[in-house]
């Protein structure tokens, strides 16, 4: 079945909508130097023990899956002492071969920008200098023509302008109130062009505001599946790739239509970070 056709649903679940698959194009880095020696965000404690070779065994599971969905799968090369380069989603915004680069908050995590900026001169596409903080789609996401965009803890609201100038679509502010929902990734999942799943709680009362008003159908997850990020994942607008615990999310998404696919990256969660996390979408 062409991964861009129609799936077939049966004729008892007729109330459920059909869901289209369409192939993406993604960019990821294997965290051949995954670790946690600095705290930025509260998943992360140096303490801890981390084990890089079961991170990129489960990171090799999450990207096996995007391939057998047949994704275009893209890598940027990991950089020694950049430990959070697994995190591709950071590095930037792309839409209409425009690559919004990245300038994140955190000194450990700044020279990540100039690498993503970098990889994306060298494969074509049009980069654009970040003037304002912005952690790329970890606080970007877009949903249909309108980018919905985070702030609060890491990339400042003034980015915000900066992207809508940019790609040139409207920019919808959020304001995430949460430190352990510290991307809007983390918090929302688009799920296709007109839905998404959010986690109510992080938000401040305005953006809930925004959030109910413009998807009333959307899936709220629990504040279980969420504790896990089980939100931070990752659709081609039929198959969506979930942390394998998510198990109210996955029984949420299977009504709605979607097919659900777990997976465990248990270890990278260590690091603040899950399926989206490590996926940069790459829009020519």
């Amino acid at each position: 079945m062409s991964i861009n056709s129609v799936i077939p649903i049966l004729a008892e679940d007729l109330a459920v909508p059909l869901r289209i698959a369409t192939k993406r194009t993604v960019l990821m880095c294997k965290p051949q130097f995954f670790t946690v020696v600095y705290r930025i965000n509260p998943w992360m404690d140096p303490a801890l023990p981390t084990d890089t070779s079961l991170a990129v065994a489960q990171w090799q599971t999450l990207y096996d899956t995007y391939v057998g969905l047949g994704f275009d799968v893209q890598l940027i090369d990991p950089i020694d002492g950049l430990p959070d380069m697994v995190y591709a989603a950071n590095g930037g915004f792309v839409i209409d071969n425009q690559a919004y680069g990245a300038k994140f908050t955190h000194v450990e995590r700044q020279p990540e920008g100039p690498a993503y900026m970098g990889w994306f001169a060298a494969n074509g596409f049009d980069v654009r200098v970040p003037v304002e903080t912005n952690e790329g789609e970890g606080d970007f996401l877009l949903v249909g023509d309108v980018i919905l965009a985070g702030t609060g803890f890491r990339s400042d609201s003034n980015s915000h302008a900066e992207l809508s100038a940019i790609a040139g679509r409207p920019v919808v502010t959020l304001r995430l109130i949460n430190p352990s929902f510290y991307h809007l990734d983390t918090a929302v999942a688009v799920l296709d062009d007109t839905n998404i799943a959010y986690l109510p709680s992080a938000f401040d009362a305005p953006s809930l505001a925004i959030l109910q008003e413009r998807y009333p159908d959307a899936v709220i997850v629990t504040e279980e599946d969420a504790a896990i990020l089980g939100l931070n994942s990752y659709s081609d607008g039929y198959n969506v790739v979930i942390a394998a615990r998510a198990k109210d999310f996955e029984r949420q998404l299977r009504a709605r239509g979607y097919n659900p696919i777990g997976v465990d990256l248990s270890e990278l969660l260590l690091g603040g970070g899950g399926v989206k996390c490590c996926t940069l979408e790459l829009r020519r």
